[in-house]
């Protein structure tokens, strides 16, 4: 099942927050929802933060559903996939495909959790 952007950016704030934003700056769950963003403002350090700041998502300009399906490709192919064929899969360019899944690769020692989380809840 592909996913849109919106439940792509509810899943990953289901995973890293259970459903309770917390601002990556200073740990506070106090904030406040901006309408009509997928956006916080935290209320103790007044710094505004998404579900993404922390996490091989954090500032690109990719959209989650695919990063999700690229996760999914790098991670559950038989032999290791080619930037050209992700790229190629997933709608990006070849330069993308690469930034991708170096990051992945690097996410894999460093949030080893959070992807095998996403695995785990996503079914393409």
């Amino acid at each position: 099942m592909r996913r849109n952007h919106e439940d792509c950016i509810a899943l990953l704030e289901q995973i890293r927050w259970s459903g309770k934003p917390k601002c990556p700056y200073c740990e506070s769950k106090n904030a406040t929802a901006y309408k009509n963003e997928r956006r916080y403002h935290c209320n103790f350090c007044f710094t505004s933060y998404s579900v993404t700041v922390g996490t091989l998502f954090h500032k690109t300009h990719v959209n989650l559903e695919k990063w999700f399906f690229a996760i999914h490709l790098v991670l559950n192919s038989p032999e290791s996939i080619s930037v050209r064929q992700l790229a190629k899969e997933v709608g990006v360019n070849k330069n993308t495909a690469a930034y991708m899944i170096e990051r992945i690769r690097k996410a894999l020692v460093e949030e080893a959790e959070l992807l095998r989380r996403l695995i785990e809840a996503d079914e393409y």
